[in-house]
């Protein structure tokens, strides 16, 4: 499994509370040496625009916060069929505007010439609030074990 090309791909906006739960996975990941095979990709808020980080890659690890899967700081891995639906659904009355991951890993299949394999890797926000940086404590001691996860998962 180490010579397939994977993708670690990090969403989410650090100002906003427990959003930067991506940020913060993607930072703990950064502090040691990667794999050759792996490339660690931030995409933040990108929505649509984050299509061009499953290109030429066989796995995508995707790390974001989430909503309505368990109590605040869970950890979770899903496949992106247990998370995109209902993501896109909550996406929409936002409009294009509110396009974000859910609604990013529905229109993959039709972007891409070759889907890699998706696997989310997410925990459960405590706290989502415009313009207020910081991680709450449930969710802050899951970033090293969303990291171990995701090397785990990488070899």
């Amino acid at each position: 499994m180490g010579s397939e090309r994977v993708h670690v791909i990090c969403f989410g906006n650090e100002l906003h509370g427990d959003d930067g739960f991506g940020p913060a996975v993607h930072a703990c990941l950064a502090a040691a040496p990667l794999p050759a095979h792996v490339r660690l990709l931030r995409a933040d808020i990108a929505g649509l625009a984050a299509i061009g980080c499953f290109e030429g890659c066989q796995r995508a690890i995707v790390v974001d916060a989430l909503r309505g899967f368990g109590p605040a700081g869970s950890l979770h891995a899903l496949e992106p069929a247990d998370f995109a639906a209902d993501a896109a659904r909550a996406e929409a009355p936002a409009g294009f505007h509110g396009a974000g991951l859910g609604a990013l890993l529905q229109l993959l299949p039709a972007a891409l010439d070759r889907l890699p394999q998706i696997r989310l890797i997410g925990v459960e926000a405590a706290r989502v609030a415009p313009f207020s940086p910081g991680l709450s404590a449930s969710v802050a001691a899951r970033v090293g074990d969303a990291a171990a996860h995701i090397r785990e998962a990488w070899q």
